[in-house]
């Protein structure tokens, strides 16, 4: 596989992001771990969604909007400098924001860069990140039909909490914790020679 690096949402980016998000319309795919980049099919800037980006890591402000800190990034794939992907990273999420549904960590890979193994190595790449912001242990979630996810999520030490309905979509969706100590750890052999530093 080649090398991995993350990379934080810019202007210079603009034509790639929105190349990364006409592919996955053009593919009926959700925009897992965008950061809320949908905002842009919705008539908002590229630009907008910048800014936006910029206010969700302000305590302050996504407080009033009832959500928690987090921050963007594109997964980038050093030998063409190609958006495979996209990270969101959510953290001191309060107890009342998880009983609501909120977790830690939204990931996706773009639909004609699956089944190449960067959804592990981007929820890796998160995991890192999650661990620089002093996340001990993240909850992550999918839905029980999206095998790959599970996989996923599994392969980089999820442990399943519960099966329920997701009230949001109305979909049945596993819960899963990952230990972010032990899991940068135990796949570091594994994954830290395909970073970037």
């Amino acid at each position: 596989m080649e090398n991995i690096f993350l990379e934080k949402p810019t202007l210079i980016r603009k034509q790639d992001a929105l190349d990364y998000l006409e592919e996955n319309m053009k593919y009926h795919s959700d925009l897992n771990g965008s950061g809320s980049m949908d905002m842009c099919l919705g008539g908002a800037t590229y630009e907008e969604w910048l800014l936006e980006l910029k206010k969700r890591e302000d305590i302050e402000y996504v407080s009033q909007i009832n959500r928690c800190p987090s921050k963007t990034f594109f997964v980038v794939r050093e030998e063409d400098h190609r958006i495979v992907g996209m990270v969101n990273v959510r953290y001191h999420i309060s107890n009342e924001l998880l009983h609501r549904g909120a977790t830690h960590i939204g990931y996706g890979v773009r639909p004609t860069e699956r089944r190449k193994g960067y959804a592990k190595i981007a929820l890796y790449l998160a995991l890192i990140e999650e661990q620089k912001l002093g996340e001990k242990e993240v909850l992550l979630e999918c839905t029980v039909d999206n095998i790959g996810s599970n996989q996923t999520i599994l392969a980089l030490g999820g442990r399943l909490e519960k099966t329920e309905l997701d009230l949001n979509d109305q979909a049945m969706t596993n819960y899963y914790w990952i230990n972010v100590d032990d899991s940068v750890k135990k796949y570091a052999l594994q994954y830290d020679h395909l970073i970037c530093k």
